[in-house]
């Protein structure tokens, strides 16, 4: 299988937290619409259900398991849709890649997760990015 498509799950929930989130709900959505016009407006819902839920969680600090859910559950749905549409494995594509394009240049697609333990004494300086550490 495509590389692309193999991981749209993913790439999918990663974008619900980025810029390009609006560019991406709409191309999959638009894509629901064309192969199952019926499901597209809940699609839409659910899609947004979706990244309020992953948000919620990033802000909670439990991001990892919910997003692992939420990537499996969106990957399984996508390849629904291809199995009864294999044509559209090419839009999707479209949408995915675009919309990672379309993301600015310092904006991370994944999360960071910093895990650090101290004993004694120690310290421990953890950033997900730049840090300055003066004095003692």
């Amino acid at each position: 299988m495509d590389p692309v498509l193999a991981s749209a799950g993913t790439t999918l929930v990663g974008l619900m937290v980025t810029e390009a989130w609006g560019q991406t709900r709409d191309g999959v959505v638009a894509l629901w619409r064309r192969v199952r016009p019926a499901d597209a407006d809940g699609v839409g819902r659910d899609l947004d259900e979706a990244r309020a839920e992953l948000v919620q969680a990033r802000e909670g600090g439990a991001d990892e398991e919910t997003e692992q859910e939420l990537v499996g559950e969106w990957q399984r749905r996508l390849l629904r849709v291809l199995r009864d549409d294999p044509a559209a494995a090419e839009e999707l594509r479209r949408v995915l890649e675009a919309a990672q394009g379309a993301q600015p240049a310092e904006t991370p697609t994944g999360g960071v997760q910093l895990q650090a333990r101290a004993a004694g004494s120690s310290r421990i300086y953890q950033a997900g990015r730049d840090m300055r550490v003066e004095g003692s």
